[in-house]
């Protein structure tokens, strides 16, 4: 009899914490969830910029695609020289591929971005009169220019949102927080476009990759430092209160 008792109040708590599991899961993209973990966010975050040192939409761009599989820290320690070099699109154009392969040699992958640089070099001096493109559509025709490249130059040089900027932290911190599940980047943009309301997604783009470089690790997350940790539901948790 007692074990019976037993069976019965375990089936009816693994019942329980089912239902509380879908009944969690449904509620991941409820409006005040997002307003909750936006409020989160502003609040470890409030001053959360691109980290990329740049004083032009062109620099910008440049730095950009050189952050491609390497660190906002290395690449500013590269552009200063790069920019000195050759300061504007039309300068870049006149750059020898060997050259400016030793120039950003330690950003990595520096054959294939110093093809990127000039073709967008001579792109936008020979299409868009000097100037970076200031749309979305015009900009990721440019060499180098895929669509989070495009975000990032658009959100930040401009200030215009036309989309969410999703780079591996966005990817890896979206589907912790249960605000997407796509296995791809233009996949989760698409569905943080949906939640997210338009005005925020320059700086939630800001926020979030400051987030997962300080607090929501790729291993070992730091939970016990994050403020958004009572809004996660993520299994990779590091601790659970």
């Amino acid at each position: 009899m007692e074990k019976l008792k037993v069976k019965q109040i375990m089936t009816a708590t693994k019942a329980s914490a089912k239902k509380s599991t879908k009944i969690s899961q449904r509620g991941d993209l409820a409006p005040d969830r997002i307003a909750a973990i936006l409020k989160a966010l502003d609040e470890a975050y409030p001053n959360a910029v691109c980290a990329l040192h740049h004083r032009s939409p062109w620099e910008l761009l440049v730095a950009t695609i050189l952050s491609a599989q390497c660190t906002d820290v290395r690449v500013n320690m590269v552009t200063p020289e790069l920019f000195r070099r050759f300061p504007t699109p039309e300068a870049m154009t006149k750059a020898t591929q060997p050259e400016l392969e030793d120039l950003i040699r330690t950003t990595g992958f520096f054959r294939n971005k110093s093809k990127s640089i000039i073709g967008a070099a001579k792109a936008i001096t020979g299409q868009f009169g000097g100037k970076v493109p200031r749309t979305l559509a015009e900009l990721i025709t440019v060499p180098g220019a895929a669509r989070k490249t495009a975000n990032v130059v658009l959100g930040v040089a401009y200030g215009l949102a036309e989309g969410v900027v999703v780079d591996t932290h966005v990817f890896r911190i979206a589907h912790r927080l249960g605000l997407a599940k796509s296995d791809t980047a233009p996949g989760v943009e698409l569905e943080l476009m949906k939640v997210i309301p338009p005005l925020r997604w320059i700086d939630f783009s800001h926020q979030i990759i400051h987030h997962g470089r300080q607090v929501c690790v790729a291993r070992k997350p730091k939970c016990d430092q994050c403020n958004l940790e009572p809004l996660c539901h993520s299994k990779d948790k590091t601790w659970w209160s």
